[in-house]
């Protein structure tokens, strides 16, 4: 019987945990305020130095947001460094977590156009890689349309801007951002010239 019950006990407890977990738009909204100095009301940052969240992935928003707690708690030394954003999540809650994340997933996704003479070499990297440089293909895990995967984690890449991109791509690339699962765009990245950094951020900024 005591196993039973304290069967029943974690069971009611992990269930808890994860209706606590459960994102409210509504709530998140009122506590994205702050955001919007960077990423605008509704995550579509006007500036092209801040990504845009707009549509983002639930499950990405949350791993970001995580990852640069941990930066907080740790110097730096784990989870994705980032002066401004540290300072902006390391009092978040795992509920603030939650609701800021539901709240910009649940925005109209993000939407960006790309300069016609990118979209050739751009979709051929994005698409096929680069078998000869051992360059995997991007829509491997970011799929044809740039939207990702959630469950996965990888986030939706369409429309970002893509001077964020850029910068983003060149951070794998040295090293500088490490919060990828499995070194997995260190990997990518560390093989990529700056022409093709170039091109694929702005093609990917036009997918939709």
């Amino acid at each position: 019987m005591k196993k039973i019950a304290l069967f029943v006990g974690l069971y009611l407890g992990l269930t808890g945990a994860v209706m606590a977990a459960e994102g409210d738009a509504e709530a998140g909204k009122q506590k994205s305020q702050v955001c919007a100095a960077c990423h605008g009301p509704t995550g579509s940052s006007p500036s092209d130095m801040y990504p845009k969240l707009n549509g983002q992935h639930a499950s990405y928003i949350e791993k970001q947001l995580h990852d640069y707690k941990l930066a907080a708690e740790t110097g730096g030394e784990q989870g994705r460094a980032n002066a401004i954003m540290q300072g902006q999540a390391m009092n978040l809650s795992d509920q603030d977590i939650a609701d800021l994340a539901a709240y910009f997933a649940s925005q109209d996704p993000m939407q960006g156009s790309a300069p016609e003479d990118v979209v050739a070499a751009g979709q051929a990297l994005y698409m096929g890689g680069d078998e000869e440089r051992k360059i995997a293909a991007c829509v491997a895990c970011h799929g044809p349309r740039g939207d990702g995967m959630g469950l996965a984690k990888f986030p939706d890449v369409s429309g970002q801007h893509a001077a964020y991109l850029k910068a983003q791509l060149e951070m794998f690339r040295s090293g500088d951002r490490a919060n990828d699962m499995n070194g997995m765009m260190r990997d990518v990245a560390a093989k990529l010239t700056d022409k093709d950094i170039e091109v694929l951020s702005q093609y990917i900024q036009g997918l939709y």
